[in-house]
Formats: structure tokens, sequence, C-alpha cells
């Protein structure tokens, strides 16, 4: 009887397995964050999450599924509670392209979260409020820092540091983290050169282009993106990178630690074979490798303070 009990067990534990391995591997993507991910309509889908997301997926064994969601930059938004309840809701399972820092981790201090707009969303979907959970972050896969992108007229110049834009005509947008570095450098010693953009309504590289400032302050990922819509910029790259930037990972919920440990095995082997990097580099992406501490702390808040 005992013998027909385990080998029962064992034949369920199989089916299980395989079933798991015929599902799907639903990661969720943002819509419009090129070169990382993109999804219009009429086009392929493109982009370093998008052909990344399909490697892991090929590791499992799984066919991938991807969620496309759009993340809206408002005060009201927060990027960790839209992940969490993508994830809680199961809308997927891992949510690609996720900034690894203590802030976004943390136990949500609420127990419910409103989604953001997805793809297939409905009137109901745009109302509801989904109880959330704790989320787990796999290992990071890359680095996104901000650099420095100067204009046509400081072509040449040298930045070594953010005390070399002095003197500059320098343009930012209003309440990001390359504001509040600038503004508050060495006792807010560039405020005098700083112009503010209005996010999502005012051209920020546009305005570069054009001639109307010098250099800007930005993550890199939009310079990569600016540079591939626009092969004719006269915008360059400094080559600086601010000391502090952020890995980026998938996020899941901790409910489902054994889906993180196969994700991280499956980036260990991309890693080391150096898919990871070519898989950028094809999508248009500056690639730079993670950085130690894998998930940033208080770093910059004491940087801000000084």
């Amino acid at each position: 009887m005992k013998r027909r009990l385990a080998f029962a067990a064992a034949l369920l534990a199989t089916a299980t397995t395989v079933h798991a391995a015929e599902d799907p591997l639903k990661i969720c993507l943002d819509e419009n964050v090129p070169p990382l991910s993109l999804h219009q309509s009429g086009k392929p889908d493109s982009g370093f999450d998008v052909v990344l997301a399909e490697a892991v997926a090929a590791r499992l064994g799984r066919p991938l599924k991807i969620q496309w969601f759009e993340s809206k930059l408002d005060e009201t938004s927060s990027p960790a509670l839209e992940a969490n309840a993508l994830l809680s809701d199961g809308r997927c399972s891992l949510v690609g392209s996720y900034a690894l820092t203590k802030d976004a981790l943390v136990v949500p201090g609420v127990k419910t979260a409103r989604l953001p707009d997805f793809e297939g969303a409905t009137r109901d979907d745009r109302r509801r409020r989904v109880p959330v959970g704790v989320l787990a972050p796999s290992q990071p896969y890359v680095y996104s820092p901000l650099t420095v992108v100067l204009g046509e007229k400081a072509q040449g110049r040298k930045i070594f540091g953010i005390r070399d834009l002095a003197g500059l005509r320098i343009v930012i947008e209003s309440g990001t983290l390359a504001d509040a570095i600038l503004m508050t450098f060495d006792k807010g010693r560039l405020i005098d050169d700083i112009t503010h953009l209005v996010p999502g309504r005012d051209d920020l590289l546009g305005a570069l282009n054009r001639g109307d400032f010098d250099a800007t302050l930005l993550d890199l990922r939009r310079f990569d993106a600016h540079r591939a819509a626009h092969p004719d910029s006269k915008l360059t790259a400094s080559g600086y990178y601010y000391p502090i930037g952020v890995n980026r990972g998938y996020v899941g919920l901790a409910s489902d630690p054994a889906l993180i440990v196969l994700v991280n095995k499956a980036l260990s082997e991309l890693q080391t074979a150096g898919t990871i990097a070519d898989l950028a580099k094809a999508a248009g992406l500056t690639y730079l490798p993670p950085v130690e501490p894998a998930i940033l702390g208080d770093q910059l808040q004491q940087v801000l303070q000084q």
C-alpha cells in the first residue's frame, strides 16, 4: 500500500512539473521605454527586455507571454505598487527592468493597490483595487546610470564630475532624480545655470539638440533611445556616469521563491555566456554589467544630504 502511495505521489509530482513547463512564463513589461521595451500597434514588439525575456523563457523550457502595461509618470503613481498589483492579480509572474532599490522592495504600507493600465484591461479593471503581496527580486541583469549629455556648443568639454558643468547652460526635468542631484550639488553651486522643463510636456533632448542649452543629466537609456530615433542628432555622450546608479532585474512575489531561483540560474548562465551583453547591444542599449550593492540602499540620500 505504501509503495502504491509513493508511486502515485511520484506520478503526481511529475505531472505537475510537466504542466508547469507547458505553462507560459508571464512577464510584465512597460510598453514605452525604448530601447528596453516597446509595444506599438501594427509593429513588432522590440527592446532588450523583450529578447531577454525570450532567452530566459527558453532556458526554463517554457513559452513566453508578455503582459504589456503603461506606467504613467505623475505624483500619484507608485511603480512599486503598480508592479505588485500586476503580480498579485496574476497578470504576470515577473515584472522586467525593475529598479532594485531598498525603498522599492519594502513591505507595502497598504493592503490594496490599483492596477496600472494594461493591455486587455476592462473598465472594471481600471476601477478595482487588488490585495497586494510582498515583492522578491531576482539578481540584477543590467546597470542603469545617469549620464551627462552635451549639446553641440559644448562638444569637446571634458566632464569628469558634476562640477565640470559649471558655466554651461544646463537643462533638466523638474522633480527628477537628476534635478535633485544638480540643484543640491555643492550647496546649490549650479542653481543659476539650471533651467527646468516639465516632464512629459517639454522635449528635453529636443531643446538640447536645437542648441537652446548645453548639457543635461539623464538616464543613459533615454539617450540611447534618442540616438536610435534621431541618427542625425547633434548630441554627444560625455562618457561620464554619475557614481550612484541602479541595477535592474526582475521582481516577483515572495510567495513564489522557486521561480526566482530558476530565473536567477537562467540569468547567471546567460551572463556567463555573454548573451545578455550581446542582446543589449543588438537592441541599441548601452550595456553596463550590474554593480555592488545589488540593491541600492540609502547611499544616494546620504549624498544629497551632504
